[in-house]
């Protein structure tokens, strides 16, 4: 029998999911399809993902200036048009040419794999004899491993790197809601059974 304090707890976590699973359930499967198919065709999954980066750079710059221009007064806003403007300008290159913007992101992501890889290492080191500080390790390893593979193939592979990645993460975060969805549905199940005779 559920107790006062574990529904509480779950409705916490839940809350209005535990009615509502179906529509997470059914948009992890669609996130989950959507990777899939990005890992069938990496090269136009990378463009759109550029050209949908390139889009954000656009729409925060255009946030920018509207905010900058309603701000009378403020100290900052000749800095925030600036801001703006740089926005707005690597929009337009990102949006005018994404294959160069693929190559240049896929270098940043390789050199921020190596840094992340290295801090790590260092991490696990410092954490040397705790729990877990071979995982760090490993991962730290991993990470520049994976950092010095892709900049070994830049810029030949820069076409398909981003996108494997956002698949994968497509993929990922599919499975993970569909995970939540099912414990949602599960725990509503529970809910709705009558309490056992004698308690």
């Amino acid at each position: 029998m559920v107790t006062p304090t574990e529904q509480l707890a779950r409705e916490e976590v839940f809350g209005a999911l535990k009615r509502n699973w179906g529509r997470m359930l059914a948009l992890g499967i669609v996130m989950v399809a959507l990777g899939m198919m990005g890992l069938g065709m990496v090269g136009a999954m990378t463009v759109l993902s550029v050209l949908y980066f390139g889009f954000m750079l656009l729409f925060g710059s255009g946030i920018q200036l509207v905010q900058a221009f309603q701000a009378d007064g403020w100290s900052g806003r000749i800095w925030q048009i600036v801001i703006a403007l740089l926005y707005l300008g690597a929009g337009m290159v990102v949006i005018s040419d994404p294959v160069l913007a693929s190559a240049t992101l896929t270098l940043a992501l390789a050199c921020c794999f190596v840094a992340v890889g290295v801090v790590r290492i260092i991490m696990a080191l410092r954490l040397r004899g705790g729990q877990g500080w071979v995982w760090t390790l490993i991962a730290g390893i991993a990470a520049i491993v994976l950092g010095v593979m892709i900049l070994n193939r830049w810029p030949v592979d820069s076409l398909w790197v981003i996108g494997v990645l956002v698949s994968i993460e497509l993929i990922f975060a599919g499975w993970s809601q569909i995970a939540i969805a099912l414990a949602a549905r599960k725990l509503l199940q529970a809910d709705a059974l009558p309490p056992a005779a004698g308690a």
